[in-house]
């Protein structure tokens, strides 16, 4: 009989051994898993990361929570910038009016400033429009193929009571319109006339 108890505590610790060893396999890839979602989620709260394919009670309930939370907008969403409104309302709005102070602060007065829609002058196709006269009826026409501020643009420029003689390709290297790129450069070639401010 003796011989059979030592070879049951032979048995016995070779038990609990394995025992503990699966324990213990069990317990790491939880606390890899506890890891990793503490990491994942300071820099990612929406994100889920599955490191091993064994599922325990407290990952299918955290993974749950994690996609049940709503999603918190965020605080910083910009307003829309005024090049991305409407054609009509962006040219109406704030080309027109701001082109109009512009010129009138360099010393000359504007007759007349609108859009329209219609005939491109002298080259012909129907376009946007907008039309200005200024001092000494001086006109100028930029001409918009489409209805939006980023189309092939020309500018046609015609002196006291004449047809248009200039027709000019306008902003052809500008990657990105804006409205103080459109007003600078439509005053850059009226001074280039010699129609705006000192000369």
């Amino acid at each position: 009989m003796e011989n059979k108890q030592p070879n049951n505590e032979i048995e016995t610790k070779k038990d609990i051994e394995k025992s503990e060893k699966a324990s213990s396999d069990k317990s790491q890839p939880e606390q890899v898993m506890k890891e990793v979602t503490k990491v994942v989620g300071e820099s990612e709260p929406d994100a889920l990361v599955k490191v091993n394919p064994v599922k325990s009670d407290k990952t299918e309930s955290s993974s749950i929570k994690k996609e049940d939370a709503p999603k918190i907008p965020k605080n910083s969403a910009k307003p829309p910038k005024i090049e991305d409104k409407p054609f009509e309302e962006f040219i109406s709005n704030y080309f027109i009016p701001g082109l109009k102070s512009s010129i009138e602060e360099k010393g000359t007065s504007v007759s007349e400033i609108k859009l329209i829609e219609g005939n491109r002058p002298v080259v012909g196709g129907n376009c946007w429009i907008v039309f200005c006269e200024i001092t000494e009826q001086r006109r100028f026409w930029l001409c918009f193929n489409e209805d939006k501020i980023t189309s092939d643009k020309t500018i046609l420029l015609a002196e006291s009571n004449s047809d248009p003689s200039i027709v000019e390709s306008f902003l052809i290297d500008e990657k990105k319109t804006t409205l103080p790129l459109l007003i600078s450069r439509v005053l850059q070639r009226l001074n280039g006339q010699k129609w705006v401010g000192v000369n």
